[in-house]
């Protein structure tokens, strides 16, 4: 690597030389051998630093001559972003454009009209503005807008970040980790990275504001209680404890909750901590979770197989899953019948070699944990947290959605269909009296499974692309959308029949909007629908779009409930696969994850606004009420909405 990058550091000097000796108006000519050997070297960090190192140079040798980079003093942090999403030549102008000023701001290149303050300014609001490539999310959109020039621009704001201080976007960064946590994820690996990144801003001078927060998520991740504290290492810890007194031990408990619930995350400690209790105080274990009455309950009447799980599956590595165990035995699932002996089966289950090697990561080995420890770890977080489930960077929001789905209302299923997943490697579900298996079908939506999942995807998503594909294939046919039949028949018979879709399949035409946005109100909207109460989620197909509106796909979420939100207004309140659920949808739609009546991991939006992005439904034609009664001033509201967004890309015939 090193012999590599020195040879491309050559190449690039020769080339700014070869610039830098041209004539004005041949410097066009020559700029196109700077920015191709840019590309090379910003493949990585050593090369990014060579680049910066000749920063100095890129004006006088004329790298950004003719073009709207030239004039340092004019140019808009807003811009910048924008920039690194479009493919081509742009991207790596604008990445060279970044290092010129962080050039200026270090003091290493003294511009005659941009100051060391302008340029560091100009850059704190540039990271501010576009924290998603600082702290990349895992999201249907980052799914779909990705490439070399994203993945440029992220290894050049990770540079940026090392080389500045984050102190000016500290307000910012500590904004968006709320906005995470709130939505309380399975999978918490992007929240902990910009946590532990941020933690340095506390030794500086930073709002206090700023500082207390971020110190309170540094510790939720580490040392959150008065004796872990005190030690420096969790072996230290575990010793300690067997020396504290009751009192002591209540005192830890009372911590742990306490940061727990508050912010989501589960410090390592914890782990030990409920690990510790489950030998040596069981009775306090329902305080070190935070039970409710309900939770409580659960735990007391099935102290032996709690104390099993935890043996089994709760270790610092899995720490995330504490949460998930305390939220579980909350819902009170383990008093359904099938629950126990199907998460039991689990402890022991024979789990296929090829399954076992995707569960068990480095860190699980070198702690000892078993997958089947793992698998378990999973199972409390997706029961304990349904609407946690995310789908990573697959395009598999159907399976995520199902998982989330059958942790609600459909356990045993879930259970069933893992154990046999986990066994076999392999599962099978009927559709229309034939049985498909998706051991025997090659390839599903997916063209490759990305694995950072919670341990039950991990296992199931695989399968469950496959087979929700392979139905799919089978209504090709039927001159209607598949998710017609496809649907009840994958999640499960409380899916309505009744089903809606927008989009003429012949013709890939906008047909009968009206009666679309009409026919939703008439059985979805309590002012128009007889008083009939949504019972399940319904899944719904949705138009995703990006901050201006843009479309940039098609994508599956659940409907969870309907409801009048603080304000008096009805909103949807609706599961969001894609990991992050509060995203800016463009035009003014922007799903809301807090402070309008959510429940834990839920996102919504205005009625209005929701069908505005819809463009499939499933219905229950027994229960509804009248389309006639919906006003025109509703349909042409949600009309306008959608044509001036997604509805930018079709023709509509009516």
């Amino acid at each position: 690597m090193a012999a590599q990058i020195t040879a491309l550091t050559d190449k690039f000097t020769q080339a700014l030389e070869r610039l830098e000796s041209a004539k004005p108006f041949a410097k066009s000519m020559y700029q196109t051998d700077v920015f191709q050997t840019s590309i090379e070297l910003a493949g990585s960090k050593e090369g990014l630093q060579a680049i910066y190192e000749k920063a100095p140079l890129f004006d006088k040798a004329g790298v950004f001559n003719g073009g709207p980079w030239e004039d340092a003093s004019k140019l808009q942090a807003p811009f910048v972003g924008g920039s690194f999403q479009v493919k081509g030549v742009n991207s790596i102008i604008e990445l060279l454009s970044e290092m010129r000023m962080l050039s200026i701001a270090k003091g290493d290149y003294e511009h005659e009209k941009v100051s060391a303050s302008e340029a560091k300014d100009f850059l704190n609001e540039v990271l501010a503005l576009n924290l998603d490539l600082l702290f990349p999310p895992e999201t249907e959109a980052s799914r779909i807008n990705t490439g070399e020039h994203i993945e440029r621009a992220e290894r050049l704001f990770q540079f940026l970040g090392e080389e500045l201080s984050f102190n000016a976007i500290a307000a910012k960064i500590v904004s968006e980790i709320d906005r995470l946590t709130v939505q309380r994820p399975i999978m918490t690996s992007r929240i902990e990275k910009m946590i532990n990144m941020a933690n340095h801003m506390t030794q500086s001078n930073i709002e206090e504001e700023s500082k207390q927060a971020l110190l309170k998520y540094a510790k939720a991740l580490a040392a959150v209680s008065p004796l872990s504290e005190k030690y420096n290492s969790l072996r230290e810890y575990r010793l300690a404890l067997k020396e504290a007194s009751e009192s002591e031990w209540a005192k830890e408990a009372e911590a742990f909750a306490s940061s727990m619930n508050e912010t989501g995350l589960v410090s390592p400690y914890h782990a030990i901590f409920i690990r510790f209790l489950n030998r040596a105080n069981p009775d306090l274990i329902p305080a070190a979770l935070e039970l409710s009455e309900t939770g409580t309950a659960s735990f007391n009447a099935n102290t032996s197989f709690i104390h099993d799980f935890i043996q089994l599956g709760i270790h610092p590595e899995t720490r995330q899953s504490i949460y998930g165990l305390s939220r579980m035995l909350n819902r009170g699932v383990l008093t359904q019948d099938p629950i126990i002996p199907g998460i039991r089966r689990l402890f022991e289950l024979d789990i296929h070699p090829k399954v076992k090697k995707a569960l068990l990561k480095p860190e699980y080995e070198q702690g000892g944990i078993t997958a089947n420890g793992v698998l378990l770890a999973g199972i409390a977080s997706v029961l304990g947290q349904p609407l946690g489930v995310g789908q990573g960077l697959n395009p598999t929001c159907q399976s995520a959605r199902a998982i989330s789905l059958w942790a609600q209302h459909g356990i045993g299923q879930l259970l069933d269909l893992l154990a046999r997943a986990a066994r076999d490697n392999d599962i099978d579900i009927t559709f229309e009296g034939e049985v498909i298996h998706s051991s025997q079908i090659e390839g599903g939506v997916a063209d490759e499974i990305h694995y950072e999942l919670d341990s039950v995807s991990v296992v199931l998503v695989p399968h469950l692309d496959k087979v929700y594909n392979e139905m799919m294939k089978r209504t090709f046919l039927r001159g209607e959308d598949g998710h017609k039949w496809v649907n009840p028949e994958f999640y499960g018979e409380w899916i309505p029949r009744g089903f809606k879709n927008l989009i003429d399949p012949l013709t890939g035409a906008v047909v009968n909007y009206e009666a679309f946005v009409r026919l939703f109100y008439a059985t979805h909207h309590p002012d128009y629908n007889e008083g009939y109460e949504l019972i399940y989620p319904n899944p719904v197909g949705i138009y995703i779009t990006n901050v201006h509106g843009k479309l940039l796909g098609l994508h599956a979420v659940s409907i969870q409930r309907i409801d009048k939100d603080p304000e008096g207004e009805y909103r949807i309140y609706f599961y969001n696969p894609n990991n992050d659920s509060g995203q800016n949808w463009g035009k003014g739609v922007e799903p809301s994850v807090r402070g309008n009546g959510e429940l834990e991991g839920e996102s919504s939006l205005p009625f209005a606004e929701f069908v505005s992005r819809m463009y499939a439904f499933h219905y229950n034609p027994y229960e509804q009420g009248d389309t006639y009664m919906v006003e025109d001033s509703i349909v042409e509201e949600v009309r306008k909405m959608a044509q001036e967004s997604w509805g930018q890309d079709y023709t509509w015939l009516s």
